[in-house]
């Protein structure tokens, strides 16, 4: 069916893909050392909330939704190593 990413937390899925999609039952799981990684899992999709960057993301259709679990992973990675990375660009206050 479909992917649909938001960029901000306050971007969200349209009245018609709430009412398609993210109706009936659902569970929720958290990701993350302080569970800022949500995923709301329903019958027809699957929607991630990342209070990280606050993007989302909706998977809608069986096939997509089984994307969502190399997201998350790529995602916790990403979060992980972020403060890892070296500082390619140096101020000219930083060079003594």
């Amino acid at each position: 069916m479909g992917i649909f990413r938001y960029d901000t937390k306050y971007a969200a899925p349209t009245k018609e893909q709430r009412e398609r999609y993210m109706k009936g039952e659902y569970e929720e799981h958290l990701f993350g050392e302080e569970n800022q990684i949500m995923l709301i899992v329903y019958d027809e999709a699957v929607y991630l909330k990342d209070d990280t960057d606050g993007s989302r993301v909706l998977f809608t259709g069986p096939k997509d939704k089984e994307k969502v679990y190399d997201e998350i992973k790529r995602r916790l990675d990403e979060h992980a190593h972020k403060g890892e990375g070296s500082r390619s660009f140096v101020t000219g206050r930083d060079i003594t």
